[in-house]
């Protein structure tokens, strides 16, 4: 098995944008082989789990995936992913991120072409010199998937945060997941159930892979398809925004940057998907002890959130009602949902929208981002996203430096504030017309719907009003201005 040296990979991992220890003191504790793969005219590639220890007050340890490829010489072409150098059976080697490598991630495009046939394709098991296995790993095909070209030029793609992603050309992109829990993860189980349930409102998945340590199952990477014409949905509604403000005299309705269409079939995705979770994933009526418990929740993060920013203050009261109303409610619809929804987990495609990236909300483990939900925090994410919009243009417009007298700044907040206003009613109105569990005109219906909406909106915005006074205190506005609007 082959070894690394520890300090090498510290000194990457501060490099790279998905390591989420940055600025705490951390040292890489342990380091495991969990497959080593290779090929004619390809990389030796050696694929580490790297386990990293914290020394703060916090402590703790996180499991990060770290793909390497190995060459004998320098890689001028790939210099941005150089880790370092190490001597490796008594000669110095050279590696790099095998993300990066285009000629390395080939070897994941062909193991997944060879699990075709027979659905699994174990690659890359190997021994070690400490006693422990390396399993390898297995690629695994969802039945009656795109069948892949071996022709396919792999390429990274930029932007992400905490994963990687590698496309192959038009047809395929790979997730690769870098930080690891054990466990199936939310994302690959809730794509596969709606991918053989059909659902055009997703990326179809065609496969993941997968590897086991003591024991335990370890997913590291999934394969979907690859939307050609997608737009990120956060940016197209910004676009919206910037159309509207163009022509302050332009009334939203009238305006060729009006998105209350877009909110309204946006809506109608997402019902129709939450329909799919239903039938897919087990769901029912929690118990009146539920509310109760959830509004606690809600309410001891209000007080946190007290200390930290003491602007909540003159919307707590309201806030603390809102809560008790929802934990007098005798129980809610729960399912399996999306868990940490936006506009920036949607895609607006040539064929209408997809709903993308369901790991559900960072930092809680798997099994806690399986439990059955209420659909309605979904919706509620949602609604804050027609928010940020708007007041993130408006602040971006702030920074050009043209001088702006008061009555348009005031004509351009009631113009942002209409649009927002507009995509949130139409984004429910979509979203109510097309949901199956919401075909009645109940009006105790009605009534629970309103107060779930409500607490989940203002969970939300407390939430971010904590985030943006530790992150953006230049942005705390916007959510401050949603806890305003809470009756």
């Amino acid at each position: 098995m082959s070894a690394i040296d520890h300090a090498l990979l510290e000194g990457y991992l501060v490099r790279t944008r998905w390591f989420g220890g940055k600025g705490r003191p951390f040292e890489v504790s342990r380091v495991r082989v969990l497959a080593e793969l290779s090929a004619p005219g390809r990389p030796d590639v050696t694929v580490y789990l790297v386990s990293v220890t914290y020394s703060d007050d916090i402590g703790g340890s996180e499991l990060y995936q770290v793909p390497l490829a190995a060459y004998d010489e320098i890689e001028d072409r790939i210099g941005h992913a150089y880790v370092g150098a190490a001597e490796k059976d008594g000669r110095q080697r050279h590696y790099y991120d095998a993300v990066h490598d285009r000629d390395a991630m080939a070897l994941w495009l062909e193991a997944f072409i060879m699990a075709e046939s027979t659905g699994t394709a174990d690659v890359g098991g190997t021994a070690s010199d400490e006693g422990m296995s390396g399993e390898g790993l297995r690629f695994r095909r969802v039945p009656g998937g795109e069948a892949l070209d071996p022709e396919l030029r792999p390429s990274p793609m930029t932007g992400e945060q905490s994963n990687s992603s590698v496309r192959f050309d038009e047809t395929a992109m790979m997730k690769i997941f870098r930080k690891l829990s054990a466990g199936v993860n939310p994302d690959i189980e809730i794509h596969e159930e709606l991918t053989r349930g059909g659902s055009e409102y997703i990326a179809e998945l065609y496969g993941w892979v997968e590897t086991t340590v003591d024991g335990e199952v370890l997913q590291l990477a999934m394969l979907q398809e690859f939307l050609r014409t997608a737009t990120d949905g956060f940016e197209l509604a910004m676009a919206s925004v910037r159309t509207l403000l163009v022509d302050l005299d332009q009334e939203p309705d009238a305006s060729g940057g009006d998105f209350a269409g877009e909110a309204a079939r946006l809506g109608e995705a997402l019902a129709r998907v939450h329909a799919l979770l239903r039938e897919r994933f087990p769901s029912g009526r929690s118990s009146a002890e539920t509310t109760g418990e959830l509004a606690r929740g809600m309410t001891d993060r209000l007080e946190q959130a007290l200390r930290v920013v003491p602007e909540i203050e003159p919307h707590a009261a309201r806030l603390r009602a809102v809560y008790a109303a929802l934990g007098s409610l005798d129980g809610l619809d729960v399912q399996r949902v999306h868990g940490d929804l936006h506009l920036g987990q949607t895609l607006r495609t040539s064929r209408g929208w997809r709903l993308v990236d369901f790991e559900g909300e960072p930092g809680r483990p798997f099994a806690e981002r399986a439990l059955p939900d209420s659909p309605w925090r979904d919706v509620a994410g949602m609604l804050r996203s027609f928010d940020y919009a708007p007041g993130v243009v408006e602040m971006s417009l702030v920074g050009t430096g043209r001088v702006v007298d008061d009555q348009e700044r005031a004509l351009r907040a009631e113009r942002a504030a209409e649009w927002s206003e507009r995509a949130r009613a139409n984004f429910i109105a979509g979203y109510v017309a097309a949901s199956a569990a919401e075909v009645t005109d109940d009006t105790a219906h009605e009534h629970e719907r309103r107060i779930l909406i409500e607490a989940y909106v203002a969970d939300k915005a407390v939430y971010e009003v904590v985030y943006e006074k530790r992150n953006r205190p230049a942005w705390i506005g916007i959510p401050l201005a949603a806890l305003a609007r809470i009756d």
